[in-house]
């Protein structure tokens, strides 16, 4: 594709407007120094589109780097396929970010040593501007993320502000120690996200919605917001939701202080009794929901025609139960459940078939894996499911029926969706 798009962005610098429109050339005016900047830019991104346009790339990335051949402006900007880089030098630079500022770009994210800038293009074709203090973790990154030769990129770069805000890095920008794990579980969620997001990334005007039932801390909440705002092609309003009333403060709290709360909400409730406004989120999360919480998560997810549904279910308990009071286990498996230890373990490995079985009869096309080491946590299975709205087939419903039946068992899901089962044909459910 080409880089020159021949047009040049105008105007003069304009100062926080605290999120009230102001004229769209004069925003972009004045973030067009702070891209040429090469000590005090971090990192800036151009991503989404404006209503009724489209640019010519997907996404672009810049920021500064220090080559053997002296410092560069690093422009990365990606297609539907690739990813294309350039070094380029200073002087030359300018007609590039000119070009940049004048695509039809929905939003930037310009991250300096001192600052954190969010424009974003409202319907009318104004610019809402949030501006926040990045402060030590800015000039950290500045200092450490410069190098050409750096390690492979991360989806999670651990000088993002959320990061420090949740407490899972430090004043440097670096991972706490006792926080690797969850970061990782979080990156490995957002790899998993990143397969099958476009689905939800349609023409569709109107923002994704994405809900995190279970949120707890947030830790996935707000990735996931920062991840699918940086790379994708709607704008993102994120919903987190828990039980506690705790989580709901502390969401909140943490979304006014990174000037996000515009865009990400959080609610106190259950995951089955959760209304929300519109037509149902696009794309719904379940990390770690215990027990039947993960299938009361599933539930209402189908219930509102989620696209795209992820859940990594934590314990499993309710099978367990039943297999107890069903006595002997079908002949010949005496052996998979004789073992305290085994039978846990077969009990999980037949709830999450199950649920991955009445996922599919409701017409949704299911893949079980595993989205990180089991060094990371032990309950590392992922349920990633996307709507298809396909009927199921005979086989796949006999399939169903024959395992519950063996094993004399009704999983919670099957209960749940016992409405959505009959209409699909599936009758019976265990």
């Amino acid at each position: 594709m080409p880089w020159s798009i021949g047009r040049s962005a105008g105007g003069v610098r304009a100062g926080d407007n605290e999120g009230v429109p102001e004229p769209l050339n004069e925003a972009l005016a004045a973030l067009r120094p702070v891209l040429l900047d090469g000590e005090r830019l971090v990192r800036a991104v151009a991503a989404g589109r404006r209503k009724g346009e489209t640019p010519t790339w997907r996404r672009v990335e810049l920021r500064p780097v220090d080559l053997k051949a002296g410092s560069r402006l690093q422009v990365t900007a990606y297609d539907e396929r690739q990813a294309h880089t350039r070094n380029e030098e200073w002087p030359a630079a300018q007609q590039v970010v000119d070009e940049l500022l004048a695509e039809p770009f929905g939003s930037w994210h310009v991250e300096t040593t001192g600052e954190t800038v969010q424009l974003r293009v409202t319907k009318k074709g104004d610019a809402q501007v949030h501006r926040s203090a990045t402060g030590a973790l800015g000039a950290a990154v500045a200092t450490t993320e410069r190098s050409h030769d750096r390690a492979k990129p991360r989806l999670i770069d651990p000088a993002e502000p959320f990061l420090a805000e949740l407490g899972l890095t430090d004043a440097q920008g670096r991972v706490k120690p006792s926080r690797q794990d969850k970061y990782r579980q979080v990156e490995e969620m957002l790899r998993a996200l990143d397969a099958v997001v476009p689905v939800a990334e349609t023409g569709d005007p109107r923002p994704m919605q994405v809900v995190d039932l279970g949120c707890g801390n947030a830790y996935l909440t707000f990735a996931v917001y920062d991840f699918l705002t940086r790379r994708g092609t709607r704008p993102v309003q994120m919903t987190g939701v828990d039980v506690k009333a705790q989580a709901r403060e502390h969401g909140t709290a943490v979304a006014e202080r990174l000037g996000w709360d515009h865009d990400v909400r959080f609610v106190e409730g259950s995951a089955a009794g959760t209304e929300l406004p519109g037509s149902g989120p696009d794309v719904v999360l379940a990390l770690h929901a215990c027990d039947t919480a993960t299938d009361e998560a599933l539930a209402r997810a189908v219930r509102w025609g989620s696209e795209v549904i992820l859940a990594a279910p934590c314990c499993h308990h309710d099978l367990q139960r039943q297999l107890a009071a069903a006595g002997p286990s079908p002949a010949p498996y005496a052996l998979l459940t004789r073992h305290g230890i085994l039978r846990e373990r077969f009990t999980d490995v037949l709830t999450d078939a199950l649920r991955a079985s009445l996922l599919r009869l409701v017409g949704y096309r299911v893949e079980v894996v595993e989205f990180v080491g089991s060094e990371h946590t032990p309950r590392n299975t992922l349920i990633r499911a996307v709507r298809t709205g396909a009927r199921p087939t005979a086989g796949q419903v006999a399939e169903y029926e024959d395992l519950v039946a063996a094993w004399g068992v009704r999983p919670q899901l099957a209960v749940l969706l016992s409405d959505e089962l009959a209409r699909s044909g599936s009758v019976g459910g265990g």
